[in-house]
C-alpha cells in the first residue's frame, strides 16, 4: 500500500470512526491493515516534527517527549492509525519547518507553527488547534517595557524564521532584534542581561516562565498583539492527508481530549487559553 493511499484511506476512516461515536458505535482506527485472523497491523512508522526545547508544548527530556503539541500529535496518529511506538519524533527548528515537509523529512508538523498566507505558498495546513498572541517576556524587575511600542532603543531576541521575528522586522522596524536559532537561548540571553526582551507567543513564553530554574526571574507583559493560529504542517497538495488530520482534531476537541491534554500541559504554567479556544478547523486544507 502507497503513502498516499494510506492517507486517503485514513481520512474517510476518520470522519467514519467520527460519525460512529456520535452515534456510540466504533471502528477500526483508520491507517491500519486488518489481516484475515482480524489483527491490525500498523502502517508506521509516522514521521512528526515537533520542538524540542518549549516547555508545555514540545519539549525533550531525555527520550521522553512532553507538552501540548505532543499530546496533539500523538491523538491524531493514533486516530490516523500509529500508535505510540510507531510515532518518531523529529526536531523542526522554525527556519527548516517548509523545508522539512517539501524534503520529505516527515510527514507531519506540530511545532506553534502558525498559519500564513506566505507559508502557504510552499506547504498545506491543517487546523487550526489553538490561538494564541504574540507578547514579550521580560525580566520580573523591569517595569519599562509594557507593549512592543516601549521598544525602542532595547534589545529585543527571537527565532529566526518565525513569525513573530516577521512581524517585529515589518511592524517595528526601528527595534533592535537579535535572531537565535532556538527561543531557550533567547531565555539563557534575557538572564544575562544580553537582551531586554524575547518575543514569541504568550503560551511560549508562560512556558519558560514557569520552569523551576526561571522561577520568579521573568514576567509575562501581558500586552498580546498578533493572532496566531497554530495549524499542523502538511506537505503541499495532500489534501487526503491534511482531511484526516481535520477529521482527528474534531474529534479530539468533541472528545474531550484536547481540554485534558490543554490542563495537564500548558496548563500547569497559570496559562489561560482565551475564549477563542479550542478553534474550529479551516474547512479548506490549503
Amino acid at each position: 500500500m502507497t503513502r498516499s493511499t494510506t492517507w486517503a484511506l485514513a481520512a474517510s476512516a476518520a470522519a467514519f470512526a467520527l460519525t460512529l461515536s456520535a452515534c456510540g458505535g466504533s471502528a477500526a482506527a483508520p491507517g491500519t491493515d486488518t489481516t484475515a485472523g482480524g489483527d491490525a497491523a500498523p502502517s508506521g512508522p509516522i514521521r512528526i516534527g515537533i520542538k524540542y526545547d518549549q516547555p508545555g508544548l514540545g519539549l525533550q527530556e531525555g527520550t521522553n517527549f512532553t507538552g501540548f503539541d505532543v499530546e496533539v500529535a500523538t491523538y491524531v496518529a493514533g486516530e490516523l492509525g500509529y500508535p505510540e511506538d510507531q510515532i518518531e519524533f523529529i526536531q523542526a527548528p522554525s527556519p527548516q519547518r517548509e523545508t522539512m515537509l517539501e524534503g520529505d523529512q516527515v510527514d507531519l508538523i506540530f511545532a506553534t507553527y502558525s498559519i500564513t498566507d506566505t507559508r502557504k505558498e510552499r506547504i498545506s495546513f491543517a487546523g487550526p488547534y489553538f490561538i494564541a498572541g504574540q507578547d514579550l517576556l521580560v525580566r520580573a524587575d523591569d517595569t519599562s517595557i509594557t507593549g512592543p511600542e516601549t521598544l525602542t532603543g532595547k534589545r529585543l531576541c527571537s527565532v529566526a524564521g518565525s513569525t513573530p521575528a516577521e512581524n517585529v522586522k515589518k511592524e517595528h522596524p526601528d527595534v533592535e532584534l537579535i535572531e537565535y536559532d532556538t527561543y531557550s537561548l533567547c531565555v539563557s540571553a534575557l538572564d544575562s542581561g544580553a537582551v531586554d526582551a524575547l518575543t514569541t507567543d504568550n503560551v511560549i513564553l508562560a512556558g519558560y516562565a514557569a520552569q523551576p530554574q526561571w522561577e520568579g526571574k521573568f514576567r509575562v507583559v501581558g500586552n498580546p498583539f498578533s493572532t496566531e493560529r497554530y495549524g499542523v504542517g502538511v506537505p503541499k497538495g495532500e489534501t487526503e492527508r491534511c482531511e484526516a488530520v481535520n477529521a482527528a482534531l474534531e474529534k479530539m476537541i468533541e472528545d474531550g481530549a484536547w481540554q485534558t491534554a490543554l490542563d495537564e500541559t500548558v496548563g500547569r504554567s497559570g496559562f489561560e487559553p482565551d475564549d477563542r479556544n479550542p478553534p474550529s478547523v479551516d474547512e479548506d486544507c490549503a
